[in-house]
């Protein structure tokens, strides 16, 4: 009687472990599927991100003096340090800003609210054009500019002209 227990005993515990180790091991195989799935999920994310964030660089980088090497070339074979040269038109349009007129020498809109007119922002497309964004406080607008140095008397002098301009109405 005790061998038929020890042997059902052992039958049950066998089967137990059988169990055991089927059901470890369909465990084991669904994560490890869920792992590759979410590896597979991870790897597309990613490469989506970087598809969008290379889009999002060449944007940045499109219509841009500083990346552009043909207008970079340009303006240093005028015997101009590219480094010195943009901040030089930058400071040159934004001293424009200060003026006693009623007309911003630039800005071919009058203010409607009785402060002046003041560019605040400036890209350099390239080697010959400039856009930027001029405000009252309440009204603003854009417009694209050229630009060249002009010799006056032996000295060089920047020349902006607006080529195109537009003012939006406030909501």
């Amino acid at each position: 009687m005790k061998q038929r227990l020890f042997m059902y005993l052992f039958i049950f515990t066998l089967l137990l472990v059988i169990f055991q180790f089927v059901n470890s091991k369909n465990i084991i195989e669904g994560y490890d599927q869920k792992l590759t799935n979410y590896m597979e999920a991870n790897t597309r994310l990613k490469d989506s991100i970087e598809s969008i964030q290379d889009d999002r660089v060449s944007d940045l980088y499109t219509f841009r003096f500083d990346t552009n090497e043909d207008a970079m070339i340009y303006w240093e074979d005028q015997g101009f340090r590219i480094s010195e040269f943009v901040p030089l038109i930058k400071d040159e349009l934004m001293n424009l800003n200060i003026y006693e007129t009623e007309d911003h020498p630039l800005v071919p809109y009058a203010s409607m609210t009785g402060e002046k007119m003041l560019i605040d922002q400036i890209r350099m497309l390239n080697h010959k054009w400039i856009i930027a964004s001029f405000t009252d406080g309440e009204y603003w607008g854009e417009m694209l500019l050229s630009y060249d140095l002009e010799t006056v008397e032996d000295q060089k002098e920047l020349k902006f002209q607006v080529i195109k301009s537009i003012l939006y109405q406030p909501n």
